[in-house]
């Protein structure tokens, strides 16, 4: 899980990414607490900034944001907005 904390504007970038919406995650854990840097995300969902979602990253981010390219440099998405964590 992480936290959305803001957006990434990038009018250069690869190809695969055109079109994307980048977001800045924090990575934390089921109490809320940052688990290891913030890192750039592609968001699959429409998540807002403040919004606690899921994340996938390698093989499963790629497939999250299947396009017409078959070489998709994404390594981290945003696959769901979290409602709510039972412990």
């Amino acid at each position: 899980m992480a936290k959305v904390m803001g957006s990434v504007v990038a009018t250069q970038k690869d190809r695969s990414l055109v079109g994307r919406k980048l977001m800045i995650v924090q990575p934390v854990d089921a109490y809320g607490k940052n688990t290891r840097a913030e890192e750039v995300a592609v968001d699959t969902v429409g998540a807002g900034i403040g919004e606690l979602v899921l994340l996938v990253r390698g093989a499963g981010a790629r497939k999250a944001t299947v396009g017409e390219f078959h070489n998709d440099v994404n390594d981290c998405a945003i696959v769901g907005i979290v409602d709510r964590v039972d412990l």
